[in-house]
This record gives C-alpha cells, sequence and structure tokens, in this order.
C-alpha cells in the first residue's frame, strides 16, 4: 500500500496521485516524502513525459504533516530533524526545479498543483515548489499554513516561499496568524494561481501542463535580479515593514511563544541571502523551535492529545449512542447556544422554557447567529432555514417524547432544576439520558431528583457555547457507562472536545479557575498594583488576567459563589479576604462588564476603558511592590496546585484531558502545552521549590500536594509516569 500512485496519459502528463489508505484525509509523512520523490524522479527522467500534476484522490487535497511524525523526529535530536527537514527541501527544490538547468533554467517540465479542496501546512507548502496552483470551486475548503496554532511554523519552504512570494506584510496573515482562506479567497491574497469548477480541475491542470512554457517555470526568486515584494530588510520600505512585524509579533505573543519569533527570524534572515541558504536558515530556526519543550508540549495537547480525546480515547464500552432528537430545558443563552449548535450538527431540537415568548427568544438566538454568518458569506438562505426547522421552540414537556437525550440549561437552584428533571423524565420516556448543564453544583446531589440515577449525568458547557471549543462531562456516583458514552458520542456530533472527569465541588475547570480569579484579587486587597497584576498574566500567556476574567463572568455570580462554598465549607473556608473586596464591588453596583462597571471601567457602549480608579482609595497600594516574577508564580500556582489536588483525588483521571482542558477550558498559558506539561518543562524539584517560598510568604494554601513532592523525590514528570493516558494517582 502506497500513499502515492502515478499515472502517465497518452498525451505524456503525467498525474501523480496522493490518497493515503485508511485516513479520510491526506497527511504527509517521510515514507510519503520517499515516495513522492521516486516518482518526481522517475517523470522527470522519462523523455515521454511533458509536464506532472500533483493531486488527491480524496476530497480534499491534505491535512498537513502527520504531527505524530514530528514528534517522533524530535527524539532523534536536532541533527535528526534538521537532516529530515532539509530532505523534505530537496525533494521540493526538486519539484522547483524540476529537470531544468539552472544557469539557463531551461529544460524543466511543468508541474501544477490540482487541489479538489482543503490544503494545508505541507499541504499547502507542497503546491508552493509547483509551477501553478489550481483549486477546484468549494466554498468549504480551507487554505493555508496554520502550524502556528499548535507552536511550530511552517517548516516545509512555506514561510521562505510565502514570503518571497507575497512580501513579508502580505503574507503576515498567513504565516503569524495562521489565517485560513477558502480557494476564492486564497486567489484573491495570492497564495494560488486559479479557481475553476470542481469538474474541469484536472482538465485545466492538463491544458495548463500542455501549454506551460519554459519561463512559466521560473520563479521569481529564481530570476536574475529579483526583489522581494513590499522591500528587503535593507529597503527603506522593507525595514518599516520587519521593525512593526516585530513589535507586533512580541505584542502578540507577550514573548513566551518561540515559535512566532522563530518564524519571523527566518523570514528576516533568508530575505538576505540566496534562496537555497534562505531554506537551510528556514530548517535551522524550524529545529530549534521543534527542540523547545514549549513547541513539543503545544503539539502533545493541542493535536495529539486534542485529536485522541476527540476521537473517543476515553470511552467507555457501550453501542454507538447518537443523539437523533435531543431536548433542551431553558432557553436562556446556554440553552440557547446548546440549541444552536445541535441543529447546527443535524440534531432535531425541542427547546423548552416556562414561557413561550422566551423560548421563541432562545430559537431566535440561533436565528442572529445563522443572519450573521449570511453576512459573511458563511451560510446560505436554504442552510439558515434548514437549521432553523430543526428547531422546535415550546413549554410544552409533551413535545420531549421520543429525545433520546435532554440537556437541562435552568438557573443554578437546585430546586428548580429538580423540579424540570422530575417533568422532563416523565415526559420523555425510559430510554432518555438527562445531563444538567451546571458550573458548580456537585452532580450527584442534582441526581437524587432522578428516578433513573444510571442515566443522569452532567454537562458542562463553556459560554459562549458556539464559541468554546471545551465541554466537562462530570460522572456522578451511580452514573452508568451508557450515560457517559451518550454524552461522548453527542459532544463528538456538536464538533467540541470533550474531557470526562469524576464529581466533585466546581469538577476540574472551575476548580482551578477561582483560585486563579481569587489570588489576583487577594492581591489587590494587599495593595498590589492592579496593573501589575494584570500584566503579569498576560505577560506569562494567560488571554485575561484574573481581574479582566471576573469581570467579563460577573462579579455578582463570584459572590453567589462564594456564599455557596463557605456556607458548603463553614470554618475551612480560606477566601475571606477574597469576599472583602468582591462584596464591596458589588455593593458599589459594579457587577462587571454586563453593568458597565467592574474592577475596569467601561464607556456607554460598553468597551473597556482602563483598570477603575476607585480601587486605589479603598485598597492603598503598598510601598514596596512585588516582583513581577513572584505575582507570575503565585497566578500560575493557584492554577497548577488545583489541577495536581484533582488528579491526586481521582477527580481528574488522565493528564491529557488535565492539559487540553485547560486551555480549552479557561486559556490557561496555552505555550505551556498546560499546567502538567507546565510542571514537567520546570521540573517537580523547581515547583516544590517555589511553592516553598510562596508558603513561606502567603500561607498554606501554595503547599506542594503530596504528589507532586513525591515525583520531585523520584525525579519522575507527569508524561512520564502517567503516559500521558488514563491514569490514577492512587
Amino acid at each position: 500500500m502506497t500513499d502515492f500512485t502515478a499515472k502517465t496519459d497518452a498525451d505524456g502528463v503525467t498525474t501523480i496521485t496522493w490518497d493515503v489508505p485508511g485516513k479520510s484525509m491526506n497527511v504527509m509523512s517521510m515514507a510519503g516524502f520517499a515516495e513522492l520523490n521516486g516518482l518526481i524522479d522517475a517523470a522527470l527522467a522519462d523523455p515521454s513525459v511533458k509536464g506532472v500534476i500533483i493531486t488527491s484522490g480524496k476530497k480534499d487535497f491534505a491535512g498537513g504533516m502527520d504531527l505524530n511524525v514530528i514528534a517522533q523526529m524530535r527524539a532523534g535530536g536536532a541533527q535528526a530533524i534538521f537532516d529530515g527537514v532539509m530532505q523534505m527541501h530537496q525533494v521540493l527544490r526538486k519539484i522547483e526545479l524540476a529537470g531544468m538547468d539552472f544557469k539557463t533554467k531551461k529544460g524543466g517540465k511543468p508541474v501544477v498543483a490540482a487541489l479538489p479542496g482543503t490544503a494545508l501546512g505541507i499541504g499547502l507548502e507542497l503546491p508552493l515548489a509547483c509551477h501553478r496552483i489550481i483549486a477546484a470551486e468549494n466554498p468549504k475548503a480551507k487554505i493555508g499554513l496554520p502550524e502556528i496554532m499548535v507552536g511550530i511554523f511552517p517548516g516545509g519552504g512555506g514561510t521562505t516561499r510565502l514570503a518571497r512570494k507575497l512580501g513579508a506584510m502580505m503574507a503576515a496573515p498567513f504565516l503569524l496568524e495562521g489565517k485560513l482562506s477558502d480557494p476564492k479567497g486564497a486567489k484573491a491574497a495570492g497564495l494560488i494561481d486559479e479557481v475553476v469548477p470542481a469538474d474541469q480541475l484536472l482538465a485545466r491542470a492538463k491544458d495548463w501542463v500542455l501549454a506551460a512554457k519554459e519561463a512559466d517555470l521560473v520563479k521569481p526568486w529564481d530570476e536574475k535580479g529579483y526583489k522581494m515584494p513590499g522591500g528587503a530588510p535593507y529597503h527603506p520600505a522593507g525595514f518599516m515593514t520587519f521593525v512593526g512585524a516585530s513589535a507586533m509579533v512580541h505584542g502578540k505573543t507577550q514573548g513566551v511563544y518561540p515559535a512566532a519569533k522563530a518564524l519571523l527570524a527566518a523570514v528576516y534572515e533568508g530575505a538576505l541571502v540566496p534562496f537555497d541558504a534562505a531554506l537551510r536558515i528556514e530548517a535551522r530556526q524550524f529545529t530549534a523551535v521543534l527542540m523547545n519543550p514549549s513547541s513539543s508540549a503545544m503539539i502533545r495537547s493541542l493535536f495529539i492529545n486534542k485529536e485522541a480525546l476527540e476521537k473517543g480515547a476515553n470511552r467507555p464500552e457501550a453501542p454507538d449512542q447518537t443523539v437523533k432528537k435531543l431536548g433542551v430545558l431553558g432557553a436562556g443563552m446556554m440553552g440557547a447556544g446548546i440549541a444552536y449548535v445541535s441543529a447546527q450538527a443535524g440534531i432535531e431540537v425541542v427547546l423548552i422554557d416556562a414561557a413561550q415568548e422566551a423560548a421563541d427568544r432562545g430559537k431566535a438566538y440561533s436565528e442572529g447567529l445563522l443572519d450573521k454568518g449570511m453576512k459573511r458569506g458563511k451560510v446560505t438562505a436554504e442552510k439558515k432555514a434548514e437549521v432553523l426547522g430543526r428547531i422546535t421552540a415550546t413549554t410544552d414537556y409533551a413535545a420531549l417524547d421520543g429525545v433520546d437525550l435532554i440537556v437541562e440549561a435552568v438557573f443554578e437552584d437546585p430546586k428548580v432544576k429538580a423540579e424540570v428533571t422530575a417533568k422532563a423524565e416523565a415526559a420523555a420516556g425510559p430510554g432518555a439520558i438527562f445531563a444538567t448543564n451546571t458550573s458548580t453544583l456537585p452532580i450527584s446531589a442534582l441526581a437524587r431528583a432522578s428516578a433513573r440515577p444510571e442515566q443522569f449525568i452532567g454537562i458542562h458547557f463553556f459560554s459562549p457555547v458556539d464559541k468554546m471549543m471545551l465541554v466537562e462531562i462530570i460522572r456522578g456516583r451511580e452514573t452508568g457507562t451508557v450515560a457517559v458514552a451518550k454524552a461522548l458520542d453527542f459532544v463528538r456530533q456538536i464538533r467540541k472536545t470533550p474531557i470526562v472527569v469524576n464529581d466533585a465541588r466546581f469538577f476540574y475547570a472551575n476548580r482551578c479557575i477561582i483560585p486563579y480569579i481569587n489570588e489576583g484579587i487577594r492581591m489587590v486587597a494587599e495593595g498590589v498594583e492592579p496593573a501589575l497584576v494584570e500584566n503579569a498574566a498576560k505577560l506569562v500567556g494567560m488571554p485575561l488576567g484574573p481581574l479582566q476574567l471576573v469581570d467579563e463572568t460577573s462579579i455578582d455570580l463570584g459572590v453567589k459563589i462564594a456564599k455557596a462554598t463557605k456556607a458548603a465549607m463553614g470554618a475551612d473556608y480560606p477566601d475571606g479576604a477574597v469576599d472583602d473586596v468582591l462584596f464591596w464591588m458589588a455593593d458599589q453596583g459594579r457587577l462587571g462588564r454586563k453593568a458597565n462597571a467592574g474592577f475596569y471601567a467601561y464607556s456607554e457602549k460598553g468597551e473597556r476603558l482602563g483598570l477603575w480608579e476607585g480601587l486605589a482609595p479603598k485598597y492603598p497600594l503598598d510601598k514596596m511592590q512585588p516582583s513581577l516574577g513572584d505575582v507570575q508564580h503565585r497566578l500560575l500556582m493557584a492554577q497548577v496546585l488545583e489541577a495536581v489536588r484533582a488528579l491526586e483525588a481521582g477527580v481528574l483521571t488522565d493528564i491529557r484531558e488535565g492539559d487540553v482542558g485547560a486551555i480549552l477550558g479557561w486559556g490557561f498559558a496555552p505555550w505551556s502545552g498546560g499546567p502538567f506539561s507546565w510542571l514537567d518543562i520546570i521540573g517537580a524539584p523547581r515547583a516544590v521549590e517555589i511553592c516553598r517560598g510562596l508558603v513561606a510568604q502567603f500561607g498554606h494554601r501554595f503547599e506542594a500536594p503530596a504528589l507532586l513532592r513525591e515525583m520531585a523525590e523520584k525525579g519522575e514528570t507527569f508524561y512520564g509516569r502517567f503516559g500521558g493516558g488514563a491514569a490514577k494517582a492512587a
């Protein structure tokens, strides 16, 4: 079985077809590159071959490089990575030069890439080495170089070729932001050359091959006198571009994402030397990034582990539990969002609320999102009608007849939840699985209202549902395997990433988020400059500082959670100092962004203006401000130690879920790969040392858990001990 096959027709055109066996999408491996190399050699050496078409046997061209292969390359060390990347460069350069005499630029054979659909990563880098790129009309196709999103950058010549093709400024969105375009957008941006009807793709590619002249085969950077579009670094215009790009990269990455800085260095240094030397520079920078523990952690969490969880790595053995009809109780923002993503996925939805007006408003939420999609050209009128047609907005519980899953999304009040649970279970019948969407209430306690606790489970969505990718599935004490399988299959249907945790107060995500917020508020009470707190968080890779985050989630919600937690914990409640600040803010009417007043000040339009000046009189700044590092350690350890405690207590049973859940759920420093990856990067002994220092200054909440201390003594890492799979700390 091979990844690439070749066939030459009567007109002398060889079509090389990429079709990886057993995969729904082509991904490149080193073995695949070797096959492609052999077929290119054969086509260039055969005098009867006039040119080559490279296409796909699947509906898409390629999804990129197999990142598992990249992870294996890293195991061989820097030299192995560099040698492997240079082998790829040699194959692609061979395609680009196509047998021509390099001095005369004559004698080459035309090579065209014919893209039937999506072309990402190496799936675009390979076409960029061809002499022409023709794509089929396909609005669902995505074309681009998204490597930066998983902690690396385009290392198969894409960085060098695109920068030289478009210029540094025009290439920046595609290289530094991983921007993806549909075929028409890619042509308009200059990434590809033509877009044709799908049924004409191969015919047009063949016509181009047969009509191509020798001049059509010479890339601009191989021509004498080539000048980079927009100017090279030593050109006045180019100088300004690179200065601006450097500032932009640092502004967006805060200096903690090594791939973006290395990419910019590869473009800058590569622009100063001939093309082949630029490829070697790209390979060296790519090697350095891949050897950086941050990049390998990001690849592991955001690609390998995320994909494994989405494919059901921890799904229990049970028959297929695909959801055909869904009931959603509560048509507020959360319930409306759940209804929308479910209808989008082809599921029939019954959306129930106490008042018909509220139910209709919940359905209108979907209509509003679809209208926005239509304005952007992403949704057709037919698609809108189809999705809305799947949602029935009603007050009648009898409409739940025949649903196989119910998701309850009413107020965070156990009494209200108990009432709707009983009504819905009676209406739906004995076969339906019941899921409660709650962020804090223990599932096992809520399950007492159920007639069938083995069919009762927690499904915690994050808001806004249509944008947030994580879904936290919570097993109650009596939850059965079929309920877990149903929840996992449902999450897969709506194209989200699931993690499965055991029941405990705050579950996993909120268990870690709340200490982060509280630590930030606690520092305000201590007299730490609020701007230092917020910027320290952002400089360590958190998307939002703790004060901004509590504004976004609402201060009155924080008050509600604090009161409930204090009632449950009694004398053991540790956050009195936080409550002093939080309750005072609520008393001032500063409830967060929704009230246009919180830790930040806002304009009448809701734009964030800056930190609220009223904090200073109430909480005067201490004359001795802590160091940036101390503030960052407090904010990080507040989250990370809770993650370890969750693993230790068996709430979390898989460190992959801990890392992926942290990044997708609350944005934990993505550059680190997640809390367990970060602990592996700094090492357990160093983590314990940091904890000791924090305990001495700030108290026992920073005490290193027994598991972490034990690992420090043994010199263990989390991924070494638990193997990146399901593992209990016991």
